[in-house]
């Protein structure tokens, strides 16, 4: 599997920057594009674009600020996995997004989706 990451810096401390990432089913809050997100168990059903893409949680720790999903429909993947994390960095915050993903040729177009949703992620929170 092909392996990439998207991070960026946030001026905001970690707990606030994790209350916004950390909730699986809230990305329809601030993520560009989103048509609509629901939630069904552990999948959140993605609509943008004229597609549907579903994405189901892995693993979730708020203590350490780290979630895990896939992709389990609608994008031409065989394998993906992706987490996103929280560290404290020089009074604010880094958020990263890590992808590990076949076809290994998907790795630079999710890298570069995950990197843009941060800008939006950053601009969202320092206003």
């Amino acid at each position: 599997m092909g392996k990439g990451r998207a991070e960026i810096g946030i001026a905001k401390p970690p707990d606030e920057v994790w209350a916004l990432v950390g909730d699986f089913g809230g990305v329809g809050d601030w993520m560009p594009g989103l048509e609509s997100c629901v939630c069904d168990g552990e999948d959140r059903i993605l609509r943008l674009m004229g597609m549907e893409i579903v994405e189901r949680l892995v693993r979730r720790d708020p203590d350490a600020r780290e979630m895990t999903y896939s992709i389990v429909g609608g994008v031409p993947v065989a394998n993906h996995f992706a987490t996103v994390s929280v560290v404290a960095e020089d009074g604010g915050s880094r958020v990263l997004w890590d992808v590990e993903v076949e076809p290994d040729d998907m790795v630079a177009m999710m890298q570069g989706v995950y990197q843009q949703n941060l800008q939006v992620l950053k601009d969202h929170l320092e206003g």
